[in-house]
C-alpha cells in the first residue's frame, strides 16, 4: 500500500466509515433516533460568503417527521436548516475564528428529548492539501485546491473510518470576467504515482447540456470553467469525476462534485406594478392599513443581494402634513400615521415608493421606484342642509299628484353616493298623510307632492315640518344640525267644486202603474262650496223610457207616463234614471246622480197560451198536447193558472177537451174519435192567480194531420193545400216582381229601337223636305187647265241637259248610276214653260254642290213605264168642285206640314 497524505487519509477514513455503517446495518438493529456521528470533521473554504452552504449533518428521526428542531452553538456565524444543511450566517474568514468545536443540538418538542453532536471545522489551506510528489509529477497550479479520490484497501480489509466525510462544494462567482478557462480545482488519485491515469468529468455543464461550461485536463485533473456563469439561469452544477488508466479501466470510484454559483448583485428590484391603487376611508385613525406594494429581485433572496427594503420618497399633496403615510420597509405594507384624512379637502394622495436591495444600503444597493395612488373614500361625515328655513307653495283643492314645492339641500359629500343622496321625511303638520316628499334622483331635491285630495272647506293652510337625511347613517360622532330641518307652508286655493248627490245612487220602491203627473221624490244635490253663494239647477241626463220629469229648481221628480214594470227598459224590476246638477259658479261645475226605482209588480198583464201553434193527429191515440201560459207579471200575480175551453163556437167543447196537469200546465186532446185534417184555432180562457184575477182568451192554432205509427204527420199535401206558409208567399212575390221587371225592360228596349229608326229618317228639317211639303211659288196661274207644262223632264231622265249631269268623280254613293240605263222609246218633246225646268235644274245643281245635303235631296230616277197611259190626267180633276165648303182649320193643329194645306184649301177664293 502506498503511504497516504494526511488529507487523503481523512477522506479514506470517511469512505471506510460508510462501509462500516453498511456492514453494521445488515443485522437491522432497532431504530434509535440521533445523529449519525458523534463527531463530524469537515473541511470548508477559509473565506466564505453569507448564505453559502458548508456541510450537512445527518439525523435519524425514526419517522418523527418535522418534530425535530436543530440549533447550533454559534448562530452568529453558522445557520442550520431543518434538512441538516449548515450555511454561513455571514461572510467571514474561518482562520480568524476561534478553534473551538461547533456544537449542534437536535430537540424533540413533543418528548423533550435532546441530542448533541460535535463538528470540527477545518479551513482548507495549502498545508493540509499537499500531496507527496511522485517521480514524474504533473504540471499543476501551486494554489489550486485538490480533491483526492478516496483510497481503496487492496486486501479488502476494511478499517473503521469516521462516517459522513463531507466533500465541500466549489463556489464560483457569477459574471466572472476571466480570463477563461479559469481553474477551479484539481482532481487526483493516489494511483497516479505508479501509473498514468486519465481524468474526466460528466454531468450537466460538462458533457450534457449546456455543454462546454466545465472542462478538465485529462492528465493533470485540473477542472476549469470555460465561460461566465449566471446564477439566475443555473444556480448550481452537479458533476461526477472519473479516473481511469490508459486502458480505460476504472481505478477509482467516481466522486460527486457540486459547483455553486455565487450570487452577485446584478439585478435591480422590479415592482410587479408600476402604479399601485389603494383606498382609505376619510377620517381613518392612525395605523389604518391601506395597501401593500410588492417588488421582486432576481438575485438570491438568501443573500443581501436579494433582500429588499422599502421607503416613501415623497407624498403629494403634503396636506394636512407631509407624513400622512408610512411603509413597512420589509413587507411593503402602507398604513396611515396621522389623522386628518378629509375627502372634501384632499380626495387623493400620490406616493413615490422606492425599493432597494442589499438590505437598503444606499451605497451598494440597487434601487427602483413605483407610484402608489391612494384615493380617500367618502364617508357620510356631512349631513344635508336645507338652503332655506321655510319653503312656500300653493295647490288647488281636490288635486292629487301635484308638486307643491321643491326643497333644495346642500351636501359636501361625494355626489350620487349613498352619503350624498337625500331622503326626506315629514315629521309634523300632516296627520292625515296627504303629502309625501320623494327625492328627485337628478337634482337631489325634495318634491313636496299631494297624494290625497285636499278640501279647502276643511283646511286652508298646511305647515309641514320636513327633515332631510342621507341613505346611510352619519358617521360616528357626527350629529344632524338644525339646518337639516325646514318648514313648508302650503296654501290651499278654493275652486268651484261639483255638486254631489247623497246618497248616489238613491233607491226608491213604487208600485207600477202610477199615473202621470205623480210626484215620486225630491232628488237634490249638495254644493261642497260652503263659502260660495251659488244656485243649483237640475236637468235630466238619462231617462230611457221617458217616464220622468225633474223640476230645475227644486229637484222634485214627477211622472209623465205610466210606470210599467214589464217594459223592456226595466231590468230585474229596476229602472235607472240619471240626473244632472249644475251650479252657477265660474266656470260652472256639475255632478250626476242616479235614481233607482224598484217597481213592485201588480196584476196588469193577462196570461197567454204557449205555444201558440202545435199539431195533433186525426185520431185520439196518441193524441194529447201539453200547454202552459205566459204572464208578464210576477208571482203571486201569475201562476197557478186556470185553463178552460171557450163556449163559442159550440163545436169547440164538442170536439176538444182540456185537462189540468199542474198549476202551470194543462193538456189538450181530441174528444171525438176522428177529426178531419186541417188548421183549427182553439179558443182557451186562461185566468191567473192575482188578487184581482185577470182572464184572457188565447187562440191555440192546431194543425190536425194524418200520422204514422210514431205520431208524426204524413199528409203534407193536405196541410199545404190548407194554407201557404210565409216563406212560400214571399217566394211567389219575388218571382212576380222579377217577371214584371223583365217585361218593363223589354218594352223600354223596343221603344228605344223605334226612336233610333225614326231618327235616321228625319235628318233634315221638315220645311226642306220636298216630298212631303207643298211648295209655294212666286207666280201661280189659274191651274193646270190653262197652262202647259212639259212633263218630259220627269218622264224621260235622259233628256236632261248635259250641264245638269254631274261628273262621275263627284257622284254621291247613294245615287243611282246614270249609265248604263235601259233604253226606252223616245218621246217627242213638247214645248213647255222654262220656269219649271229652270227651277228643277237649279235645285238639282244646288243639291249636287251641297256636300251636306241628305241623299233624298237628289234627283230620283224612276223606271220608264211607257207612253200612252189609259188613265186620265190628274190635272183634269176639278178641285174646286169637291169639298169647297169643308173646314180645314183643324189642319193647323197637325203641325207645319199641314198648316200650308189648311191655308190653301181652307182659305177664301182670294
Amino acid at each position: 500500500m502506498y503511504p497516504l497524505h494526511e488529507g487523503s487519509g481523512l477522506l479514506l477514513l470517511a469512505v471506510l466509515a460508510g462501509l462500516q455503517i453498511a456492514a453494521e446495518c445488515r443485522g437491522t438493529p432497532p431504530c434509535r433516533p440521533g445523529f449519525s456521528e458523534d463527531i463530524y470533521k469537515v473541511v470548508v473554504p477559509d473565506i466564505t460568503e453569507k448564505g453559502q452552504p458548508l456541510f450537512n449533518v445527518r439525523f435519524f428521526d425514526c419517522g418523527r417527521g418535522g418534530l425535530v428542531r436543530f440549533e447550533c452553538s454559534n448562530p452568529s456565524d453558522f445557520r442550520i436548516e431543518a434538512d441538516g444543511v449548515v450555511y454561513a450566517a455571514r461572510s467571514f474568514q474561518l482562520s480568524w475564528l476561534q478553534a473551538s468545536p461547533l456544537l449542534i443540538k437536535a430537540s424533540d418538542d413533543t418528548t423533550q428529548q435532546q441530542w448533541v453532536t460535535q463538528v470540527q471545522v477545518t479551513p482548507s489551506t495549502p498545508s493540509n492539501q499537499q500531496v507527496k510528489e511522485v517521480a514524474v509529477p504533473p504540471v499543476v497550479s501551486k494554489d489550486l485546491k485538490e480533491i483526492v479520490f478516496p483510497s481503496r484497501n487492496m486486501d479488502s480489509q476494511l478499517k473503521r473510518m469516521k462516517r459522513d466525510w463531507v466533500i465541500p462544494p466549489i463556489n464560483v462567482p457569477e459574471n466572472s470576467r476571466g480570463p477563461f478557462p479559469q481553474e477551479l480545482v484539481r482532481i487526483r488519485s493516489d494511483h497516479d504515482k505508479n501509473r498514468s491515469l486519465r481524468y474526466s468529468v460528466t454531468g450537466p455543464g460538462a458533457d450534457q447540456p449546456p455543454t462546454g461550461i466545465f472542462i478538465i485536463d485529462p492528465i493533470s485533473g485540473e477542472l476549469s470553467v470555460n465561460k461566465p456563469l449566471d446564477r439566475e439561469h443555473i444556480p448550481n452544477f452537479h458533476l461526477r469525476a472519473h479516473a481511469v488508466d490508459l486502458n480505460g479501466n476504472q481505478v477509482e470510484n467516481p466522486i460527486d462534485i457540486v459547483i455553486n454559483v455565487i450570487d452577485m448583485n446584478d439585478n435591480r428590484p422590479e415592482f410587479t406594478h408600476q402604479v399601485w391603487n389603494g383606498t382609505v376611508p376619510e377620517g381613518s385613525k392612525p395605523g389604518t392599513f391601506v395597501m401593500t406594494v410588492t417588488s421582486v429581485d432576481k438575485d438570491d433572496p438568501k443573500t443581501a443581494n436579494g433582500m429588499l427594503r422599502y421607503k416613501i420618497l415623497s407624498q403629494n399633496p403634503e396636506s394636512p402634513t407631509s407624513n400622512m403615510f408610512t411603509i413597512n420597509n420589509k413587507t411593503g405594507g402602507i398604513i396611515t400615521v396621522a389623522a386628518g384624512l378629509d375627502r372634501e379637502k384632499v380626495p387623493q394622495y400620490t406616493l413615490i415608493i422606492q425599493a432597494t436591495d442589499m438590505e437598503g444600503n444606499p451605497m451598494y444597493g440597487l434601487s427602483n421606484t413605483a407610484t402608489a395612488v391612494i384615493r380617500v373614500i367618502d364617508i357620510n361625515d356631512n349631513p344635508p342642509e336645507f338652503t332655506a328655513e321655510t319653503f312656500f307653495g300653493e295647490v288647488p283643492e281636490n288635486r292629487v299628484n301635484v308638486i307643491v314645492a321643491n326643497l333644495t339641500v346642500t351636501d359636501k359629500d361625494q355626489p350620487n353616493t349613498p352619503a350624498w343622496n337625500a331622503v326626506y321625511k315629514i315629521t309634523g303638520g300632516d296627520p292625515t298623510g296627504r303629502f309625501s316628499v320623494p327625492t328627485d334622483p337628478t337634482t337631489n331635491e325634495g318634491l313636496v307632492t299631494v297624494v290625497k285630495p285636499i278640501d279647502y272647506e276643511i283646511s286652508r293652510m298646511y305647515m309641514l315640518i320636513v327633515e332631510a337625511r342621507n341613505e346611510v347613517p352619519l358617521a360616528r360622532g357626527i350629529h344632524s344640525p338644525r339646518q337639516s330641518t325646514a318648514t313648508v307652508s302650503i296654501k290651499v286655493i278654493d275652486v268651484n267644486e261639483s255638486p254631489y248627490f247623497e246618497p248616489n245612487p238613491k233607491l226608491i220602491k213604487l208600485e207600477e202603474g202610477m199615473i202621470p203627473e205623480s210626484t215620486l221624490i225630491t232628488f237634490t244635490a249638495q254644493d261642497p262650496d260652503r263659502f260660495m253663494q251659488q244656485n243649483i239647477r237640475y236637468s235630466k241626463l238619462s231617462d230611457p223610457a221617458n217616464w220622468l220629469r225633474i223640476d230645475p229648481s227644486t229637484g222634485r221628480i214627477t211622472t209623465i207616463a205610466v210606470l210599467d214594470r214589464e217594459s223592456s227598459f226595466v231590468k230585474n224590476s229596476l229602472y235607472n234614471a240619471t240626473f244632472l246638477a249644475s251650479d252657477s259658479g265660474i266656470p260652472p261645475a256639475s255632478g250626476t246622480g242616479t235614481l233607482q226605482i224598484y217597481l213592485m209588480d201588480i196584476n196588469d198583464n193577462a196570461p197567454k197560451v204557449f205555444p201558440q201553434e202545435t199539431e195533433i193527429c186525426e185520431k185520439p191515440e196518441p193524441n194529447a198536447i201539453n200547454i202552459t201560459a205566459l204572464d208578464g207579471d210576477l208571482n203571486p200575480n201569475a201562476g197557478p193558472f186556470a185553463f178552460e175551453l171557450a163556449h163559442r163556437p159550440s163545436d169547440v167543447r164538442r170536439n176538444w177537451t182540456i185537462t189540468r196537469i199542474s198549476g202551470d200546465y194543462a193538456q189538450v186532446s181530441l174528444k171525438i174519435g176522428f177529426l178531419e185534417s186541417g188548421i183549427y184555432e182553439l179558443p182557451i180562457i186562461i185566468t191567473d192567480s192575482g188578487n184581482l184575477p185577470m182572464s184572457n182568451t188565447s187562440y191555440l192554432r192546431i194543425k190536425v194531420c194524418q200520422c204514422d205509427i210514431n205520431g208524426d204527420c204524413t199528409d203534407q199535401q193536405h196541410i199545404m193545400a190548407a194554407g201557404l206558409g210565409t216563406g212560400a208567399i214571399i217566394s211567389i212575390l219575388l218571382c212576380i216582381i222579377i217577371l214584371l221587371i223583365l217585361v218593363l225592360l223589354f218594352v223600354v228596349w223596343m221603344k228605344r229601337r223605334d226612336k233610333e229608326r225614326q231618327a235616321k229618317q228625319l235628318l233634315i228639317d221638315p220645311e226642306d223636305d220636298v216630298r212631303d211639303n207643298i211648295l209655294k211659288y212666286d207666280e201661280e196661274g189659274g191651274g193646270e187647265e190653262d197652262q202647259d207644262y212639259d212633263l218630259s223632264q220627269l218622264q224621260q231622265p235622259d233628256t236632261i241637259e248635259p250641264d245638269a249631269i254631274k261628273p262621275v268623280g263627284i257622284r254621291r254613293l247613294d245615287e243611282r248610276p246614270l249609265h248604263p240605263e235601259p233604253q226606252y222609246p223616245m218621246r217627242s218633246a213638247a214645248p213647255h214653260p222654262g220656269d219649271i225646268g229652270d227651277f228643277i235644274s237649279e235645285g238639282l245643281k244646288a243639291a249636287d254642290n251641297d256636300p251636306t245635303a241628305p241623299p233624298y235631296d237628289s234627283l230620283l230616277v224612276f223606271d220608264y213605264e211607257g207612253s200612252g197611259s189609259t188613265a186620265g190626267s190628274l190635272s183634269s180633276l176639278n178641285s174646286s168642285s169637291s169639298g169647297g165648303d169643308q173646314d180645314y182649320d183643324y189642319l193647323n193643329d197637325w203641325g207645319p206640314r199641314f198648316r200650308k194645306l189648311a191655308d190653301m184649301y181652307g182659305g177664301s177664293d182670294d
